[in-house]
């Protein structure tokens, strides 16, 4: 069975109406799941933790679709070890 990676992560925002962070290195990061019912469960969670808060928001990011891994890597990439 293909894994489906999903990261959730959230933190504060500069303005509550963008998705710039006001400090990267604040990132709260949820955690990695392996499908997407898993990763909403989680940012639920989070998201219900800090709903008085306007300007903290959390995120889904579908790490699975960053690469296809029937593409043939990139020539940087081969570089490696």
């Amino acid at each position: 069975m293909t894994q489906r990676l999903h990261l959730v992560f959230g933190g504060e925002l500069i303005d509550p109406t963008k998705n710039a962070f006001t400090d990267v290195s604040n990132i709260d990061i949820v955690g990695m799941f392996p499908d997407y019912a898993s990763a909403y469960n989680a940012w639920k969670s989070a998201a219900q933790r800090t709903v008085d808060d306007a300007h903290t928001r959390y995120f889904i990011a579908h790490i699975h679709r960053l690469r296809d891994e029937e593409q043939p890597a990139s020539p940087t990439e081969e570089l490696g070890d």
